[in-house]
Order: structure tokens, then C-alpha cells, then sequence
């Protein structure tokens, strides 16, 4: 059995779904203070919109496109200690629409690291091994302090300055391939200018000369993840392309996972299970490269198990046969320290 020593998986990652009111509200039952809120519309076309406690509230990045940094006192403007509270705008607050925010616990407003090369301003949940970074890029190869004290498996990072693609690092491609997430195309590689084609350590990684990882005089933000025993998992499969697909083994029941193909161009797709409450979760997805609605597979999505995932269907999104696929997934541990154990749905 996978034990684990977090208990409570909704006390450092929460799903929580509102109806916007397109003026201003206070969206609680978080279950905690997030340090970062990712809001995205269901029922309207909208981008993603995120929201981190290292760059402050009113400061919005999105995952679907290249867009610089963004204030304004009309998106997010307050965490608060069970939720967050929410201005007029229509992507976040949009009047009648559905809406999901997807909301993980850090440390608050972080504090200075300088374990690498360049100084970092880190946020740090060590239980669960999640970290927010900041740092001001100098147009030379350089390392960062991460925080996390083990070597992350994942990391998404943007340049908050200028028009820039974001960059993906994940240890199911290797050191020497990369992603951008604002784009359905598979890995590209060297990653030597991105991410000098280097594996992190337990306490930085690496970054090149590009623009859009350490431009010179450009505030980055990287959002850093390892596994957790019975939490998370940042891992790889191929697909079968068979309607009884491919099973991935998590160690625990999942609650979010997002997948992404990396030998051809898909879209990351996205399942929760507050968006969908049973299995098969087909027509409840989204796209974290796309402004669209929330979405349905049809030829199949996932059902979450109490140890992993198994694909339903042949959508080459997912499960094409010999497809290449990279996933991150947070969740609920089959049995805790509590002796509690999770079940299927």
C-alpha cells in the first residue's frame, strides 16, 4: 500500500468550482490560504488566468498565451485564509458563468534564496514539494535556487516582461528537451539555451540565455514540483490507441491530472474530478493552451482509480498507439498515516 505522510491532500491542492457574478465577490471553502490560484471560465470562452502570492494580487500570466505580466484591480485582488477574493473582470468573474480555480498552498510571499548563481525569491511548501521562484535574469547561463530541497520534476517558468512563450521542463522528456505550454507542439530540443540541457539538482536549476528563461533584466516566474509519495507524480506513458487504454499507476487516487503529448502536436489537456464526479470523465476537459469552453473527448477521457488512471478511448490527445505522453497529477493517497484508505469513484 502507498503510504503517505500528507493525510490531507485538499489541505495543499483544491478544486473549487463558482458561479461568477460580474461584479465583485469572495470565493470560499478553499480549505486553506492558496498561494496560487489558477481560474479558468468553464461555460465561456476566456484565457487562464494565474495568480501567485510571490508577484503579488492584481498580477495576472496565462497559460494560453505569451502575453507580458498584467495589473489590474479588476481580477484577483485578495488571497484570503479559505479562498480568494475576485473584481469585475469577465475571465475570472464573468456574470453566470461557470467557473473552476484550480488552488495549491505555498509559504505566502517567499523569502531570498542564494543557492544559485542569481538570487531567487522563493515560496516553499516542503511538505508537498511545490515552490513558487522569482528571479531577474541576466542574459547569461546561470543557476536558481528552487527551495524544494529534492530535485524537481517538473517545472513551468515565464518571462513576466515581454511577449514571450513559456518554457516546460519535465523529467519525462529529459534535460535536453522542452515545451512550451501556450502551444500544442510537442518537445523541441536542445534545451541548451532554455535550460543548458541539464537536469535540476536538490537545490537549483538551470537556465540558458534565452529570453524567455533568463533575458537580460527580466523578471522571471517558475513554478517548481517533485513527487510526493501518495500526492504527486510528474511522470510519462505511451498509448495504446485502444478504447481499454493505457493504465498509469499514481500511487493514489487523482484529482487533477494534465496530460500532454510530446512526439506530435496536442493540446494539454486538463481533468479534474469536481469538473466531472464520475468516471469516465469524458466532456470535462479543458486546454491550458486554449481560451476555449470546457470541452469533451469524443472517443473517450479517463477514469481516476485508487492507485492511478486509465485511459478510455483513442483521442490521439491522450492515447494514440506508441504515443509519447508526459503528465503531472495531484490527488489522494490510497492510505494515509491514518490508516484511511481512498477509493474509486
Amino acid at each position: 500500500m502507498a503510504y503517505t505522510t500528507i493525510n490531507k491532500s485538499t489541505a495543499h491542492f483544491n478544486t473549487k468550482l463558482y458561479t461568477g457574478n460580474g461584479g465583485t465577490q469572495n470565493i470560499t471553502g478553499v480549505g486553506f490560504k492558496p498561494d496560487w490560484v489558477w481560474i479558468k471560465s468553464r461555460g465561456g470562452v476566456g484565457s487562464h488566468n494565474l495568480f501567485d502570492a510571490v508577484r503579488g494580487v492584481q498580477k495576472r500570466i496565462f497559460t494560453d498565451l505569451t502575453s507580458a505580466e498584467q495589473t489590474s484591480a479588476t481580477y484577483l485582488t485578495a488571497f484570503g485564509s479559505d479562498g480568494f477574493s475576485l473584481g469585475n473582470n469577465g475571465d475570472v468573474n464573468g456574470n453566470n458563468q461557470t467557473t473552476v480555480a484550480w488552488n495549491w498552498k505555498s509559504n505566502g510571499a517567499g523569502s531570498s534564496n542564494t543557492n544559485g548563481s542569481l538570487a531567487s525569491t522563493v515560496s516553499v511548501n516542503s511538505t508537498a514539494r511545490f515552490s513558487i521562484v522569482k528571479y531577474l535574469g541576466n542574459g547569461n547561463p546561470a543557476t536558481i535556487g528552487h527551495g524544494l530541497g529534492v530535485v524537481p520534476k517538473m517545472i513551468i517558468l515565464k518571462n513576466l516582461n515581454t511577449s514571450d512563450s513559456w518554457y516546460v521542463y519535465h523529467q519525462g522528456m529529459g534535460a535536453n528537451a522542452y515545451m512550451h505550454i501556450n502551444t500544442t507542439n510537442g518537445a523541441l530540443s536542445p534545451s541548451t539555451n532554455q535550460f543548458q540541457a541539464t537536469t535540476p539538482t536538490n537545490s537549483v536549476f538551470y537556465v540558458g540565455n534565452a529570453e524567455g528563461t533568463g533575458g537580460n533584466g527580466r523578471n522571471m516566474i517558475a513554478y517548481c514540483f517533485a513527487d510526493v509519495k501518495g500526492y504527486s507524480k510528474f511522470g510519462k506513458y505511451i498509448g495504446n490507441g485502444n478504447a481499454d487504454g493505457t493504465f498509469v499507476y499514481t500511487g493514489f487516487k487523482p484529482s487533477w491530472i494534465m496530460i500532454k503529448r510530446t512526439d506530435a502536436a496536442n493540446q494539454w489537456i486538463i481533468l479534474n474530478n469536481k469538473m466531472s464526479l464520475y468516471n469516465n470523465n469524458t466532456g470535462d476537459e479543458l486546454y491550458a493552451d486554449s481560451n476555449a469552453v470546457q470541452n469533451s473527448f469524443t472517443d473517450g477521457g479517463a477514469d481516476f482509480l485508487s492507485n492511478g488512471f486509465k485511459l478510455r478511448g483513442t483521442n490521439a490527445s491522450v492515447n494514440v498507439n506508441n504515443g509519447s505522453y508526459i503528465y503531472m497529477a495531484f490527488g489522494q493517497s490510497i492510505v494515509g498515516t491514518n490508516n484511511i484508505p481512498a477509493t474509486a469513484r
